[in-house]
């Protein structure tokens, strides 16, 4: 099957688990995922499940990553969105097709440097990366449109709603393993909304740098 058929049966697969935004599988129609894993994989890249990507982390499986950016872009196209946890990089691509710049944050240089090679080799100029403790957040580069958190933490860090723009919106997996789940915070009449997107489960939001 052609890198492209593939995605293609990824997309309907992504469509019939109840993904509607059109731009979010339009941009993911036209990703190639096999470039964000290990070439032992490629030939798993297209199916709807979690890949591991080196150091005891992964990649999200397709309907994971379609389903937070959906959630993100929901209420309107943020400009100016920070990503903790770059990963692969195969998250940051995805919203780098859908706002004008991402600011990605991960604490394992060696999958930041790759993930960077993935960024140029595919002519994604509009990324910022930075290699940090992802719980501070970017707070030179704050306030943000939205945060999108790609890792699981007990509640979510005070840090990154403090860089967050009034009118923002910040999804991220929150709860201990085996109960996470989706949850997005954004501004309403009387503070911040919060709200249950759905179970999930992802690998830990851990501190320090390594």
């Amino acid at each position: 099957m052609t890198s492209q058929r593939a995605r293609d049966r990824m997309v309907e697969r992504l469509q019939a688990d109840g993904i509607r935004d059109r731009r979010v599988l339009d941009v993911i129609r036209h990703l190639p995922r096999h470039q964000f894993i290990d070439e032992a994989l490629a030939s798993r890249a297209y199916e709807d499940t979690a890949l591991p990507i080196g150091r005891g982390q992964t990649i999200s499986q397709p309907w994971v990553v379609a389903r937070m950016t959906e959630a993100l872009i929901e209420h309107g196209l943020p400009g100016r969105v920070l990503e903790i946890g770059t990963g692969s990089g195969y998250q940051a691509a995805v919203l780098a097709g859908l706002v004008a710049t991402v600011y990605t944050v991960e604490r394992i240089e060696e999958l930041l440097r790759s993930a960077r090679r993935r960024f140029r080799a595919l002519g994604i100029a509009n990324i910022r990366s930075k290699h940090d403790d992802g719980r501070l957040g970017w707070p030179e580069e704050a306030p943000f449109d939205a945060i999108l958190v790609t890792a699981a933490d007990a509640e979510l860090q005070v840090a990154l709603l403090q860089q967050l723009a009034p009118q923002g919106c910040l999804v991220a997996p929150v709860g201990p393993p085996g109960r996470q789940v989706l949850t997005r915070i954004r501004a309403g009449e009387d503070g911040w909304l919060r709200e249950a997107l759905g179970p999930v489960s992802f690998v830990p939001l851990l501190g320090g740098t390594g």
